[in-house]
């Protein structure tokens, strides 16, 4: 067994795939438990943190180039881009199901605490999801659906296939799902566009903490 684990571990897909893995199961978990969904939420932030420092060294290809002006240019109109394609719908077609989103004042802590879960929400979105999903979406699957041996794909290779796959993936990840694939389709066009993964990360944050803001302005607690 221990041989197993050890040989598993070591397959180059490891680190871009299991931080993603352990993300979701600990959020479905949560959907099982809302009552508990702050507590799923710290640890899956924390659990899938840790996992991509301890793995930092395996990213180092993907996050060596820096980004140019053109590249922040470009990644923070397509967070924005993202932002406003993601919150727009919600006056036409609102969400439905019985969903009530993440409150984090629902849970009985003190304004302190309260303040803290905020910050680790806000961390979670804008830091550790962008991190994690634009390695596992745009470096990992990507690269992948045109060669298994991934690692030998050029950061921002195309082709229609992965291109089209990774895009309906990603939505089918979200609770929007149409929305889902037009920002998925976005972040994948700024990654052939740029060739560089930190502008997605970058673009991916901007979205995500955009969104964090806006949650906290409206208490639209369903896009949390």
């Amino acid at each position: 067994m221990k041989n197993l684990i050890r040989k598993l571990l070591i397959k180059p897909w490891v680190p871009y795939v299991f931080p993603f893995v352990l993300f979701l199961l600990l959020t479905e978990s949560a959907r099982h438990f809302p009552e508990m969904s702050h507590l799923f939420y710290i640890s899956k932030t924390i659990l899938t943190g840790s996992l991509l420092w301890f793995w930092r060294h395996k990213f180092t290809a993907d996050l060596s180039h820096r980004l140019s002006f053109s590249g922040y240019f470009a990644g923070v109109l397509a967070g924005f881009s993202v932002l406003i394609i993601w919150v727009i719908p919600e006056a036409f077609f609102p969400q439905f199901g019985g969903q009530t989103g993440f409150n984090p004042y629902s849970f009985g802590w003190s304004k302190a605490a309260t303040l803290g879960l905020i910050g680790v929400r806000l961390f979670g979105a804008a830091v550790v999801v962008p991190v994690m999903e634009e390695l596992f979406w745009r470096s990992f699957l990507l690269r992948y659906l045109i060669n298994q041996d991934f690692l030998k794909v050029p950061i921002g290779a195309f082709s229609w296939f992965s291109f089209i796959s990774t895009s309906i993936l990603f939505g089918l990840e979200h609770n929007r799902i149409i929305v889902g694939i037009i920002a998925g389709l976005i972040y994948n066009l700024l990654l052939i566009r740029s060739k560089n993964l930190k502008t997605c990360i970058l673009a991916h944050g901007i979205t995500n903490l955009g969104l964090g803001i806006y949650v906290l302005w409206s208490s639209n607690w369903l896009f949390w």
